[in-house]
């Protein structure tokens, strides 16, 4: 069933990794998004209370204190929740891509074929490997995109309350749009400078849709899923709304 917004679109996903015939190809990134996020709560949380507790205890131990050791310990929490949330749900997302890229493609190559009826041709594991060196090249040029515009999202977030959160969460928003809707575009050999032009035709589809995305992927659980279910939302925005905006596109 077709969407109308780009948030419709990454709803749908949850839909098509149900498809028989497709749940198969979903294995493998639901499987390394499982691990990676599961490893990295497993470390995180632990040097959060490491690190809250060594803050705390620079507070000396005076009695008229210990209620500022209290309340210290209570602010620093939250507040290290939501930064390692909103930080890392793109880090760890961008890692968990880099690692899958190759069946990432081949997951949104077999959405593409259950939408359309049309095979692009590569429909085995043989050709996931052959493809592994320009998938590869693929994320080395989003990563090189990424990074720059990071480093300057990140100083905001640290140095702005507020604003410079809001403005880390549309970054992110707007690279997981990228980081997902490439892969259909990729397996049509679409240059990424390309893939980045038609995606700003579709801004509210992609801000809508990477925002959806980035709430999921800080929501304990259902981030497992996220990875695949946001490759069929971004195969299908592509299907429907994206592929007759690149240019010379057949």
């Amino acid at each position: 069933m077709q969407s109308n917004s780009g948030a419709g679109y990454f709803l749908q996903g949850f839909s098509l990794i149900k498809t028989k015939g497709l749940k198969r190809f979903v294995f493998v990134p639901l499987a390394v998004n499982l691990i990676l996020f599961s490893v990295a709560l497993y470390f995180l949380v632990g040097q959060i209370e490491s690190s809250i507790i060594y803050i705390v205890n620079i507070i000396p131990d005076w009695e008229w204190l210990s209620w500022l050791k209290q309340g210290l310990a209570y602010i620093l929490w939250p507040l290290a929740v939501i930064t390692v949330l909103l930080v890392f749900a793109l880090l760890f997302g961008t890692l968990a891509n880099w690692i899958a890229a190759p069946f990432n493609g081949l997951l949104a190559e077999k959405v593409e074929l259950h939408l359309t009826g049309k095979s692009l041709g590569d429909t085995g594991l043989l050709d996931v490997f052959k493809d592994i060196p320009r998938t590869l090249g693929r994320e080395m040029a989003k990563l090189a995109y990424y990074i720059p515009r990071a480093i300057g999202f990140l100083i905001l977030f640290f140095l702005l309350p507020v604003a410079g959160q809001v403005l880390w969460f549309l970054f992110s928003a707007w690279m997981m749009a990228i980081q997902y809707c490439d892969y259909p575009f990729d397996n049509h050999k679409v240059g990424f400078k390309t893939m980045r032009s038609t995606l700003n035709e579709s801004r509210t589809h992609c801000f809508s849709f990477g925002i959806l995305v980035s709430v999921f992927s800080m929501i304990p659980i259902i981030n497992f899923l996220v990875m695949p279910v946001a490759i069929c939302g971004a195969t299908s925005m592509w299907v429907h709304e994206l592929r007759d905006k690149v240019p010379h596109h057949q």
